[in-house]
C-alpha cells in the first residue's frame, strides 16, 4: 500500500488571488489539495469543452467548492480572465482541472499545448504545480509499496505568464521531487546486484562472437569470484577496464564494482596521448582485458604485461570459486550477500564510474559519475522506454561512451533486459544477424551506424525492431525516413552529454489519435531531440549576455538533475566554467517549443562569429550536404570549420572528400546554390580544402579537433 500523497512548496503560492495549474490531476490527489488549501476558498475551473474524468466529475461535484468555465477560442482572454478574477474574493484561487489526455508514464505537464495558452492569457497570476507519481518512474528493483502515492510540489510563480515561463518553473518543480528521492542515496552496486538476484532465472547476456550464453545467475557468480582477484590485484581505487562490449566487459565492470572499486572503461581508438593522459589522470595500475583483444589492437598503447588482468586466464584458474559463488549467490537473499561482500550501501554523490570525453575538441576530461547520478539515468531512461520484460536490447556501443556504457551495461542489468552484444557498430551485417536470431525489439545506435543498415542489410532482417533510438550526433531527416521506408520503423532521436549520464531527451512513439478525439500529448516531434526525461530542468541564456532568457528563444542549454555529475576529474577552473548552482552549461545552442520538445542548433564551439553574426556551422553542412546529393550518403563526406580572418573576426572552410579538381569553379556554384537556399552570403564557406577522409571519432560524432588539424 503506497504512503499518503505529499504537498510541498505551499509557499510559493501566491498570497493573492491567482490560478493554480497542475500538469495533471486525479480525484485523490484534488481532494489533497483541496485539504491544504484548506484557509483559500477554491473554485475548481475547467474548459466548456472538454470532458472530464467520471471519477474526477463526481469529486469536484462533492467537494463543496464552485466551479467555474472558460472557452480557449475566445477572442478576448484578458476580459474573460478580468472576469474570473471578480468572481474570487480576495484570498480565493482557482485550480484547473485538466481533462483526460493521452500521455505517456511520467509526463509532467499532460495539458495540450493551445490549452495552456489559453491559461496563461487570462492574466491571473499563475501557480504552476507538478504532481509525480513515484511508481511511474521507479526501478524495478524498488519496494513501490513505500513510495508516496504522489507528490504535489508547487514551482515558482512567474513573473511573465507564457507557456514557457510555466514549462521551465513545472520542469524545475519536477527536478526537485525526483531528486529528493530516497533510492537516490543508494549504491550502484548494490542496484546491479539487486537486478541480477531478482532477474536472475529469467535474463541472459548473449554474446554474438561465438554465440554463446551467459544467464544472470551464472554472471553473477562470475563477477563476485573475479572481484576477488581484483581486490588482490590492486589497492588502488581505480580499476581500468580495455574491454569491448561482450560477456567479458560486462563481467569485468560488474566484478570492479563487487570489489568496491571504480571502472574505467577506456577509449582504445583514442589517440596515445589521449590514452596516456587518461591512465595519468586516473591513477591507475591494473587493466583488465583479454588476449585476442590485445592482438587484435596492437596500436593501443599496452601498458606493460605485469599490470595487465587477462580475463580469460584468470577465469579457468578459479573455477572452483565460480562454482561456489554461484550457488552461494543463489540461495542468500540480497541483503545477506551484500553484507558477505561488505558493499558501501550509501552511494549517493561518491564517485562510481570514471569516464573521459571523447576529446573531440582538445585533452579529454575525467568525468567522475556518482552512483546518484548512474541511479538516476538509468530510472529516468529506462523507465521512460517503458520495455516489456521479454524484451532484447542490442549492445554494441563501446563501453567507455557514455551512452553504451550507460544504456547496455547498467540499464539491463538493474531492470533485467536480455542483452544480446558484439564488439564492434561498424559490422552490420552480422549485427542485422544477431537481431534477427535474437528477435531484438531495441536498437541504440549513431546516425553514423545506422547508415550501415542501409546498404546491405535485408529488410525482414530489422522487422522485430519496435523501437531504434539515436545519439551522439543530429539524426539527419533524409536518413529517418529512408530507415523507415526500408526497414519499417522511424529512427528516434535522442540527446546527452558524458556529463549528464548521459540521457536528458528522447524522442518515443505514443498511441495514434484516438477515434474517440481524446487529445494525445505528444512524445516525438520530428527534428527534436524529444521531451526532458523525468526530473531534469532546463533553462536557456543568451550566448552574448549570460542573462537567463525563456526556454522558446535560441541559446546556451543549461540542465539540472540528479544525474548531473558533479566537475571534472581534478579541472576545478573548468568545472567553475560549466556548474553554476547546479545547473550544467551544456555548450550546445537550442530552444524548447510549446509543446515541451528541445531542438538543438549546434554546439557552440560549432559555431562561428563573423562580422558579429553567429554562423552555425551544422546548418551548413545540412544545406551543403542537399545540394551537393550527399543525403543517401553512408559516410560523412563535408565537414565546416572555422578560421580565423582578419576583416571579419571568423571565416569558415569547407572540408570535402568530393571535391574536383575545379575547387575555384565548385567554390562558386556552392555560394550560389546556397544563396538559392537561403543561406546568408556571409554564411558560404571562403575556401574549400580536398581531403581523404572526414575524422570521426568511434562514437560516430565529428572528431572537431582532428578537422581543425588538417585545416591547419
Amino acid at each position: 500500500m503506497s504512503s499518503p500523497i505529499e504537498v510541498r512548496n505551499l509557499d510559493r503560492l501566491p498570497q493573492g488571488k491567482c490560478l493554480i495549474i497542475p500538469g495533471r490531476l486525479d480525484p485523490a490527489q484534488a481532494a489533497q489539495l483541496k485539504s491544504s488549501l484548506k484557509n483559500r476558498n477554491i473554485t475548481w475551473l475547467a474548459e466548456e469543452s472538454v470532458q472530464l474524468p467520471v471519477e474526477l466529475s463526481d469529486y469536484l461535484q462533492k467537494s463543496n467548492c464552485p466551479g467555474a468555465a472558460f472557452d480557449q477560442r475566445d477572442p478576448e482572454p484578458l476580459a474573460v480572465g478580468e472576469n474570473l478574477t471578480a468572481q474570487l474574493e480576495d484570498s480565493g484561487v482557482y485550480v484547473y482541472v485538466p481533462g483526460y489526455t493521452i500521455a505517456r508514464p511520467g509526463t509532467p505537464c499532460q495539458i495540450p499545448s493551445d490549452t495552456l495558452r489559453a491559461l496563461c492569457s487570462l492574466g491571473l497570476p499563475i501557480a504552476p504545480l507538478d504532481i509525480s507519481i513515484p511508481a511511474e518512474t521507479s526501478l524495478s528493483i524498488e519496494n513501490e509499496a513505500s513510495l508516496p502515492a504522489a507528490i504535489l510540489n508547487f514551482g515558482q510563480s512567474p513573473k511573465v505568464n507564457s507557456v514557457a515561463t510555466y514549462r521551465e518553473s513545472l520542469l524545475c518543480a519536477a527536478e526537485e521531487t525526483f531528486s529528493s528521492r530516497d533510492f537516490l542515496n543508494g549504491s550502484l552496486a548494490v542496484a546491479l546486484l539487486s537486478g541480477l538476484k531478482k532477474h536472475a532465472e529469467t535474463t541472459t547476456i548473449y554474446d554474438g562472437t561465438d554465440d554463446s550464453e551467459l544467464p544472470f545467475n551464472k554472471l553473477l557468480g562470475v563477477a563476485i569470484a573475479l572481484s576477488k582477484e581484483i581486490k588482490l590485484a590492486t589497492k588502488k581505487k581505480r580499476v581500468g577496464i580495455i574491454l569491448p562490449p561482450g560477456k567479458g566487459g560486462m563481467v569485468a565492470n560488474l566484478a570492479v564494482m563487487f570489489a568496491g572499486k571504480i571502472p574505467v572503461n577506456l577509449n582504445f581508438t583514442a589517440s596515445d596521448d589521449a590514452v596516456r593522459s587518461s591512465i595519468r589522470q586516473a591513477d591507475i595500475d591494473k587493466f583488465i582485458t583479454a588476449d585476442p583483444f590485445v592482438r587484435k589492437v596492437p596500436s593501443f598503447p599496452w601498458p606493460p604485461n605485469r599490470d595487465l588482468l587477462f580475463i580469460e586466464r584468470i577465469l579457468p584458474q578459479i573455477k572452483k570459486k565460480i562454482v561456489k559463488w554461484v550457488l552461494i549467490s543463489k540461495f542468500l537473499p540480497t541483503s545477506m550477500l551484500v553484507k558477505l561482500l561488505k558493499l558501501d550501501v550509501n552511494g549517493g554523490d561518491k564517485e562510481a564510474i570514471l569516464l573521459f570525453t571523447s576529446g573531440s575538441s582538445g585533452e579529454p576530461k575525467g568525468v567522475p559519475l556518482s552512483h546518484r547520478n548512474l541511479l538516476a539515468n538509468v530510472c529516468q531512461f529506462g523507465r521512460q522506454l517503458d520495455m516489456p520484460a521479454e524484451s532484447k536490447l542490442l549492445g554494441c556501443l563501446p563501453l567507455f561512451h557514455s551512452f553504451g556504457c550507460t544504456v547496455t551495461l547498467w540499464y539491463p542489468v538493474i531492470e533485467g533486459l536480455d542483452l544480446v552484444t558484439f564488439p564492434s557498430p561498424l559490422e552490420t551485417k552480422r549485427l542485422a544477424e544477431l537481431i534477427e536470431q535474437h528477435q531484438v525489439d531495441l536498437l541504440l545506435a549513431t546516425p553514423t551506424f545506422l547508415r550501415g543498415y542501409m546498404r546491405r542489410i535485408k529488410a525482414e532482417q530489422l522487422k522485430s525492431l519496435r523501437l531504434v533510438v539515436t545519439g551522439a550526433e543530429k539524426l539527419p531527416d533524409s536518413l529517418a525516413r529512408s530507415f523507415q521506408d526500408k526497414f519499417g520503423v522511424l529512427p528516434m532521436e535522442g540527446y546527452g552529454l558524458t556529463e549528464t549520464s548521459p540521457g536528458t531527451n528522447v524522442n518515443l512513439p505514443v498511441e495514434n489519435d484516438p477515434e474517440d478525439g481524446t487529445p494525445v500529448i505528444p512524445a516525438a516531434r520530428f527534428t527534436s531531440v524529444g521531451p526532458m526525461l523525468p526530473g531534469i530542468a532546463a533553462r536557456i541564456t543568451n550566448p552574448a549576455t549570460d542573462e537567463i532568457t525563456n526556454l522558446d528563444q535560441s541559446g546556451i542549454i543549461w540542465l539540472k538533475g540528479a544525474n548531473i555529475f558533479a566537475g571534472y576529474l581534478d579541472r576545478e577552473e573548468l568545472t567553475k566554467e560549466v556548474l553554476t548552482d547546479g545547473w550544467f552549461k551544456t555548450g550546445d545552442v537550442g530552444r524548447m517549443d510549446d509543446e515541451g520538445f528541445l531542438y538543438i542548433e549546434g554546439r557552440i564551439s560549432r559555431f562561428s562569429k563573423i562580422a558579429g553574426e553567429m554562423v552555425p556551422h551544422e546548418t551548413v553542412e545540412a544545406a551543403i550536404t542537399k545540394i551537393l546529393g550527399l543525403d543517401g550518403e553512408t559516410e560523412r563526406k563535408i565537414a565546416i570549420v572555422g578560421i580565423p580572418d582578419e576583416k571579419k573576426g571568423e571565416a569558415i572552410v569547407l572540408l570535402s572528400t568530393v571535391a574536383g579538381e575545379a575547387l575555384e569553379q565548385e567554390q562558386l556554384d556552392i555560394r550560389y546554390k546556397l544563396l538559392d537556399e537561403g543561406i546568408p552570403a556571409l554564411w558560404c564557406p571562403k575556401t574549400i580544402i580536398p581531403i581523404d577522409e572526414i575524422p570521426v571519432l568511434a562514437s560516430g560524432k565529428l572528431d572537431i579537433k582532428g578537422c581543425e588539424d588538417l585545416v591547419r
